[in-house]
Parts: structure tokens; C-alpha cells; sequence
């Protein structure tokens, strides 16, 4: 049994001898395997690899890279940032609407005027609490002498009685006449205003005149008082459209997207309102607030409108109507006299059996007043736009629509409900007035003549005067044009100068944004026009400041509205990355990963001979 177990222990111990010296076998055969080392390689191949990655970068860093940063770089043409911001707050432009008055009085004489035009000019000057408006008097041409050296002007400021030697007013505008007319039978002084010409009447009674040593004048203070009353609703006009014009935040200024930028905005805008606020005085809550929604109706300025008057009738009366005798001698007068601000053009349309709209309530009879009433809420709906042909945009510039509406005999006279008009305004749009002619006319012919015209088209021109801007006091054409022209020239100048802050802004924002050349020059032309409307409307010439004025408006749109910077202010540098990376990336990635195994060799080698030194 021994004997057994030592043979089982020495097979053990062969089994173990044998797999070690395979083991020690496996490892020889496999040692020299894994020591062996890649072929060394030559100089010629190293200098042959380096030339080559060399070769690349040179290209792309001599080559592609001027290429690419002269075919995609942006040109930023440099802009007056400073005064473009001067101009939108108000700092560059301080302008004033000085009004010549014109007093003569054919029975006066010449140092009776004078009492009269110093006095007056003083009462004025003490109700004035408007820096933007001032009143000038000056005295008639009548009174000038040619060898007079002393200046006899009313200066605004002073008080002073001041014409030049030769009669000839410095302001070029006259914008009104003043005719004293004493009268002995009269107990109080009166007013009489030419409703077609510029001419205020004043009849007074000679014993408001006071002998030169009275302090008081009864006549003064009366003429200026009326003055006042006249300009009232201008001065308000102006004095709002200055304390809030450029400081309002336009559209174009929707382009800034930072909070950076937005403070920015803030702070500049904060401190135009504070410059404009204390250049102008402050109006009521409710003035405010009344001139602030007649900016819903007026239509943006434009230098041609287009206007379509269109008759509109329920039934098959009338047949023709002479529209183009009524128009020359009611509405086209105005129109001439209106042509220093803008131009018109005309077109007319009539329509038969026309419906009314779908969503307006039927008329409904009133026993009490014996008449078709319409709700107000049915105004607005009025207009039937699926069958009545009217365009918005059939002229050269916006459409402004007249719309005459002959209702049935069986629904007439047609009427609005409680106020018992027959027109309205449709703001932005135009005008409707509904003509009720009598039965006797509608038997008498199927012809509408200029004479049943006339009313209407003089509805006509007060709606357009109102959408036009123009002031509804004083209630004289003349007046109420150039107060429209005073008005239109500052807002045009207040909108010009807005649209240079809106672009500095911009240009501020966007730095990747690219200026070419021709907004510089259009930026640079907007302010000189700016420049000369300022100094126009200081001069009292209106006409040319609005002129002015036009062409900074027009130059100021194309400056910002250039089409080759509109394309790229809504490009984020998002796009670019996109459009980028699939087309660097798969150049990049290789140039770049040999590139640095180049250089880590290299590295390596020099630190491996001074280890040998």
C-alpha cells in the first residue's frame, strides 16, 4: 500500500515538472515576439510627413483663412453715433414756431398802431406759457417809411417795437392779418374771422383805447386774448407731439434683445423724456388723453394721397350724378390750397342696388322723429367690403374712401340713432355720409346735380382735413392749413430724428451687423435736412421747413430700412455654427489631430536625446 501511494506521488510530481517546463517553453517562444519594435523610420520619410502637414497649414493659414475673412467679412461703414442720439433726444434741435401777425388798421394813425401793437405784444407775452409757440406782431406795410433808421418789429421776447427801414417782415410766412375797425356805436369789442382768408375783424369801441398814462388796455388784452384762443389747439398739438415724440420706443427699435442693451435703451430714453419735458409745457391728463387717441384717426403723413369717392345707392336712383363739376368747385379748391403739404389724386365709383352689410342690424323706424335710425354699434360694420368694390391700395399712395349712401325710399330718411347724423369716420379708412334726398327729387329725374352734391362733398372736406391732422379751431380753411403744415413738419422732423436714434441703437446692438457705405451718406443727409428744417421753422418759413422735413423723413427710412442690413438683423451667430461645423469639421479634425502628433513627437525626441547627453 505504501509502495502504491509513493508511485501515485511521483506521477504527481512528474505531471508538475512537465507543466512547467512547457509553461517556461511558452514564455521563451513568446518573449522575443513581444519585445520586438517597429522598423526604425528614415529621416526621408520624417521630412517627407512634416512637409506634407506643413504644406496643409500653409494653405489654409496663407490662403484659406485670407479668403475666407475677405469673402465673409463685414463691412461697417462708421456713422456719427453721437449725433444721431443728440438728434433723437432732442439736444440737437431746439425748434420753435414763431407766427407772424400782421396788424393794420386803415383809419388809425401811425402812433395810435403802435400803442396798440406794443400793448398787445405785452399781453402776449404774459399769456404765453408755451416755450415752442410764439406770436409775432408786426406792423402793416402801410406804416413803413423808407428813410426810417428805427427798427419797428414786435420781438417776441422784448416787447419791442421792431420793422426793418424797408417795410419787409423778416418771418416769410404770414399767418394772419389783423384789421382794427373802431367803431362809436359798438359797447364792447368783437371779433369777425374770414372763413376762406386768413383776416381776423376787430370792432371795437374807441374808449378802449386809454390815454397813454392809463397802466391798463382793454383793446390789448382783448386781441390777445382771441389770439390765443385762435392758436390754442396747435400750441396743445405741438407741445404733445414734442413731449412724446421721438422718446416713444418705435418699431424700429425691436431689434434689441440683450438686457444690456435694454438698460441702455432705458437710461437714454429716461433722459430724452427729462430734456423734452423741460423744453415744453405740460399738458392736462385729459388733453393728454384726447390728443393721444387723435392719433388713431389722423393718417401718417405721406407726400400723395389718393382719395375715391363712391356712391353707393339701395336702388336704382340715381342713374348719373355730375360728380366732376361738384368736385372742381367744392373739393378741389382745397385740395390746391392743401398741395404745399401733399398731392392728391381723385378717382370716383358708383354702384346700384348695393346692400348694406350682412352684420348690420336692419334700420329701424323712430315714430317719435319720423326716421330710419342706425345704431352706433352698427357704424363700424356699415362698410359691406364683400360687395362694395373698395380697394385700399388702388393709388399711388394711401387710399383715403368717401362713401355717399342713398338709402331706399322705403327706409328714408336714414339717420343715426340719438345724435341724428348722417356721417361719420371710419378711423384710418375714410368717411360715409348717407344722402336723404326727398321724394320730390327722386321723381324729378334719375340725375344727381352738383347743387344735391355740394353738402355732401363739404362734409368731405372737413373729414379730410381731420384725417389729414389739421386742427378743428380756428374755424377758417386757411388757418387750419398752415397749422397743418406747422404740424406735419414737426412731426416729420420728430420722426426723422427718432429713426436716427432707432439705427444708432441698432448699430450699438448688433456689432456683426454690416453699414454699407450708402446708409452713411443717407445718415448724413438726414441730418442736414434735419439741420436746415430746424433752422427754417426758427426763420418762420413753414413751407420750406416741411420740404425739409419730407426729405430727412424719406432719407432717414432708407437709411434704415437698407435692404442689405435688414437680412442680417435677424441672423444669430447660432446660424452661423450651424452652417460652419459640417463643412470645417471634417477639414479641422484631421489637420488638427496631426498637427499635434507631429508636434508631440518632435517633443519627444528632443526630450529623449538630452536624456542620452
Amino acid at each position: 500500500m505504501a509502495a502504491i501511494n509513493n508511485v501515485m506521488k511521483s506521477q504527481e510530481s512528474l505531471d508538475q515538472s512537465e507543466d512547467a517546463a512547457i509553461a517556461q517553453k511558452s514564455t521563451e517562444l513568446m518573449a522575443p515576439e513581444s519585445r520586438k519594435q517597429p522598423p526604425a523610420e528614415s529621416q526621408e520619410s520624417i521630412r517627407v510627413r512634416q512637409l506634407v502637414i506643413l504644406s496643409f497649414w500653409t494653405i489654409v493659414i496663407f490662403l484659406g483663412i485670407p479668403i475666407w475673412w475677405w469673402t465673409t467679412s463685414i463691412h461697417r461703414a462708421t456713422l456719427p453715433l453721437k449725433e444721431m442720439m443728440n438728434w433723437a433726444e432732442g439736444k440737437a434741435c431746439r425748434p420753435t414756431f414763431p407766427l407772424e401777425v400782421m396788424v393794420e388798421g386803415p383809419s388809425l394813425q401811425e402812433n395810435e398802431i403802435m400803442r396798440i401793437l406794443r400793448a398787445t405784444q405785452h399781453a402776449l407775452d404774459d399769456q404765453n406759457e408755451s416755450t415752442l409757440h410764439h406770436l409775432r406782431l408786426s406792423i402793416g406795410h402801410d406804416y413803413a417809411r423808407p428813410n426810417s433808421s428805427q427798427e419797428m418789429r414786435v420781438h417776441e421776447e422784448y416787447g419791442q417795437v421792431n420793422v426793418p427801414f424797408d417795410g419787409i417782415p423778416e418771418l416769410k410766412e404770414k399767418a394772419l392779418t389783423i384789421r382794427l375797425l373802431p367803431q362809436t356805436d359798438l359797447a364792447s369789442a368783437r371779433i369777425e374771422l374770414e372763413p376762406h382768408t386768413a383776416l381776423l375783424k376787430v370792432s371795437y369801441p374807441p374808449t378802449l383805447v386809454p390815454p397813454a398814462s392809463s397802466s391798463s388796455f382793454p383793446l390789448a388784452t382783448f386781441v390777445a386774448a382771441q389770439l390765443q384762443n385762435l392758436f390754442a389747439e396747435e400750441q396743445a398739438i405741438l407741445t404733445h407731439a414734442m413731449s412724446s415724440g421721438p422718446v416713444l420706443i418705435s418699431s424700429h427699435q425691436s431689434a434689441t434683445s440683450n438686457g444690456q442693451s435694454s438698460s441702455t435703451l432705458n437710461t437714454s430714453t429716461n433722459s430724452s423724456k427729462d430734456h423734452r419735458a423741460a423744453n415744453v409745457r405740460v399738458l392736462s391728463s385729459e388733453l393728454a388723453t384726447r390728443l393721444a387717441s387723435r392719433s388713431t384717426r389722423v393718417m401718417k403723413y405721406a407726400p400723395t394721397y389718393h382719395i375715391t369717392i363712391s356712391l353707393f345707392s339701395s336702388g336704382a336712383w340715381p342713374s348719373s350724378w355730375d360728380i366732376e363739376g361738384a368736385i372742381a368747385e367744392d373739393l378741389a379748391p382745397l385740395l390746391d390750397s392743401a398741395s404745399g403739404i401733399s398731392n392728391f389724386t381723385i378717382d370716383t365709383q358708383t354702384q346700384l342696388f348695393a346692400s348694406l352689410s350682412p352684420s348690420v342690424q336692419q334700420p329701424q323706424y323712430d315714430p317719435e322723429y319720423g326716421v330710419w335710425t342706425l345704431k352706433d354699434e352698427d357704424l363700424s360694420g356699415f362698410i359691406n367690403a364683400a360687395e362694395w368694390p373698395l380697394s385700399p391700395s388702388t393709388g399711388a399712395g394711401p387710399t383715403l374712401n368717401f362713401v355717399i349712401y342713398v338709402p331706399d325710399s322705403s327706409t328714408a330718411p336714414l339717420v343715426i340713432k340719438g345724435s341724428q347724423a348722417t356721417s361719420w369716420l371710419i378711423p384710418q379708412w375714410g368717411g360715409v355720409v348717407i344722402l336723404n334726398p326727398p321724394e320730390t327729387l327722386r321723381a324729378a329725374g334719375s340725375r344727381l346735380s352738383k347743387e344735391e352734391l355740394q353738402p355732401v362733398l363739404s362734409k368731405f372736406s372737413h373729414q379730410l382735413l381731420s384725417f389729414l391732422g389739421a386742427p378743428q379751431s380756428p374755424p377758417s380753411i386757411p388757418l387750419q392749413l398752415q397749422s397743418l403744415m406747422r404740424i406735419r413738419a414737426a412731426s416729420l422732423l420728430l420722426s426723422a430724428s427718432s429713426t436716427l436714434g432707432s439705427l444708432a441703437r441698432l448699430t450699438l446692438t448688433l456689432s456683426s451687423i454690416a453699414i454699407p457705405e450708402t446708409v452713411s451718406a443717407a445718415v448724413e443727409a438726414t441730418m442736414d435736412q434735419l439741420g436746415k428744417t430746424c433752422e427754417a421753422l426758427r426763420d418762420g418759413r413753414f413751407e420750406i421747413a416741411l420740404g425739409h422735413a419730407r426729405a430727412a423723413e424719406m432719407a432717414a427710412e432708407r437709411s434704415f430700412f437698407e435692404k442689405s442690413m435688414v437680412g442680417q438683423v435677424y441672423f444669430p451667430d447660432e446660424h452661423k455654427v450651424a452652417v460652419y461645423l459640417p463643412l470645417l469639421g471634417p477639414v479641422g479634425v484631421p489637420l488638427m489631430m496631426s498637427g499635434l502628433k507631429e508636434l508631440r513627437r518632435v517633443f519627444m525626441a528632443r526630450r529623449l536625446k538630452a536624456k542620452t547627453r
